[in-house]
């Protein structure tokens, strides 16, 4: 039953379409605060200064950025203001133009001692001139990686991305600032300026980032990986045209947020072809079998045939809990029926592709089965993209194997990822997170489907992207895929959404908003391939 792999199934693998390299989850250490300049409203303030510390914060002022930092009255006096706008914290001012200053431990020792920094607004080429590349800069990186904050306006959040807008419209004069928000370039004054043409020029100049336009009176606070937007105005997310990848700007107000690992693998995406394609493989699993559950209760006929396709007593199953974090994870019915049974459990967990060892993927060299539990898809996309796990996946079904998952666990063996937005799973594609691992490439599969009402979700998603077959699993239900046929498990219902066909606009819309599913009940069968039922 479990044979070596067979060529076929090596020039399957090859006719997928790759994912482009995409940069491992961050989760960046302490608070970045990025003000687009003019009159700032308390709330940014109040924002800065709780992750300071409060009344216990040690503030370091760097007014280096200004014309007028030179003087030292005009030093004394931005003290001053801060001390009586802002009373509590501890403030001390640092500046210097000497880069050799720049690079002195007792010149740096207020940095060391610090919960915060703010840099002043003026010309970031001031700010970088001063301090990029000497021991200033390396204390702010220090100062973030204890937890602190570094916040800046204007200038000072220009200087904060390692690829900077210097100066000029069209085109920009670019530059290096401090890597404080990787992969991104961020521009201020932005919808006061009108400078949304200027960062798309900056943007298409320099692949692979993604562009943080602030407007006046607004910041955004980078916390974790997630990005919030204060203030009076807007904040944009930018992506450039690239390809045949469309532009994409996304406006934000105060109190919205986006996931900053999100935005940091679309840009990074636009670097290879634009996914998906037009033209998307058959689904279908030439060997072994897809299992797919809707989440809620597994149904013994569920985990019986999931033992029998993994060989039974004599299964040795790899576990991927990675979907969940560990604090909210859960006894899986699945492993312990399996456990019950007699079958061997290993486990497979990685929050990152760092912790996915050789050892870890050797697991699945003598597996006969994969079971992926709930959670959230995204954490397995953060978790494996970029590791070899896919490719043994791959050869576990080669040998005959099953590879199965409930939830989320189910969601990312599709193709077209559904609901992969760290941010809420009510955004039903997420351009950061497109792509789950494609086992029934050709297919969304979405779950808990008719409990939580998902019908219109999955019609709009193919709505624009017809060239997918849509899976909808409601709770209880579960669909074993081999070759192109589709067998109905468990006790719920099953939604197929036949494919579209690519059409431009209102069409294509329209065309998937009439698109009925077919209802499948247990013991129900499907031919993928012929859109036929037996």
């Amino acid at each position: 039953m479990f044979a070596r792999v067979s060529a076929a199934v090596l020039a399957f693998a090859v006719l997928l379409p790759a994912q482009h390299p995409v940069p491992p989850p961050t989760l960046l250490p302490g608070t970045r605060l990025l003000a687009g300049g003019g009159k700032l409203p308390p709330a940014v303030f109040t924002r800065f200064l709780e992750r300071a510390g409060a009344t216990n914060g040690r503030v370091v002022l760097i007014p280096t950025a200004s014309e007028t930092a030179d003087s030292a009255e005009s030093r004394a006096a931005l003290l001053q203001r801060w001390q009586q706008d802002h009373p509590g914290p501890t403030y001390t001012v640092l500046h210097t133009r000497d880069r050799a200053e720049a690079d002195r431990e007792d010149f740096t020792a207020p940095l060391r001692a610090a919960t915060g920094v703010w840099l002043g607004g003026g010309a970031q080429e001031r700010l970088a001139a001063a301090y990029l590349g000497t021991r200033v800069e390396r204390e702010l990186q220090a100062l973030l990686a204890r937890g602190g904050v570094v916040a800046g306006t204007s200038a000072g959040t220009a200087i904060q991305t390692r690829t900077m807008i210097q100066e000029g419209m069209d085109p920009p004069v670019m530059a290096t600032g401090f890597d404080l928000v990787p992969f991104a370039i961020s521009d201020q004054h932005f919808l006061k300026r009108q400078r949304l043409p200027r960062l798309l020029r900056a943007l298409a100049m320099h692949r692979g980032h993604f562009g943080l336009g602030i407007d006046e009176g607004t910041a955004v606070e980078v916390h974790g990986r997630t990005l919030t937007v204060l203030g009076a105005s807007k904040a944009l997310l930018v992506l450039a045209a690239a390809g045949s990848w469309p532009e994409r700007v996304v406006t934000l107000a105060a109190g919205e947020q986006q996931d900053l690992v999100a935005w940091q693998r679309a840009a990074v995406a636009r670097l290879g072809p634009a996914w998906p394609p037009a033209q998307v493989a058959e689904p279908a699993v030439p060997h072994g079998a897809v299992l797919l559950h809707g989440g809620g209760a597994l149904g013994p006929d569920t985990t019986a045939r999931f033992l029998a396709l993994a060989g039974g007593a004599k299964a040795v199953v790899v576990a991927v809990p990675s979907a969940a974090p560990t604090s909210e994870r859960r006894t899986d019915p699945m492993l312990a029926a399996l456990r019950a049974a007699g079958a061997t459990v290993r486990e497979l967990d990685a929050a990152a592709p760092a912790e996915v060892t050789a050892a870890l993927l050797a697991q699945l060299d003598t597996a006969t089965g994969v079971w992926f539990g709930g959670g959230r898809q995204w954490r397995l996309c953060d978790a494996f993209d970029g590791t070899g796990l896919v490719e043994g996946l791959r050869a576990v079904l080669g040998r005959g194997g099953v590879v199965g998952g409930t939830s989320a666990g189910a969601t990312i063996l599709g193709d077209l990822l559904v609901r992969g937005d760290p941010i809420g799973n009510t955004a039903m594609w997420c351009e950061g997170y497109q792509r789950g691992f494609a086992l029934v490439p050709g297919v969304a599969v979405d779950q808990h489907f008719v409990v939580r009402e998902r019908l219109r979700d999955l019609q709009g998603l193919l709505g624009t992207f017809p060239q997918f077959l849509g899976l909808g699993l409601d709770e209880g239900a579960a669909v074993v895929v081999r070759g192109h046929e589709l067998e109905v498990l468990g006790s719920g219902k099953v939604a197929v959404l036949a494919r579209g066909v690519v059409a431009d606009g209102e069409a294509r819309a329209a065309a998937a908003a009439s698109r009925e599913p077919v209802w499948l009940g247990p013991g129900a069968r499907w031919d993928l391939r012929q859109a036929a039922g037996r």
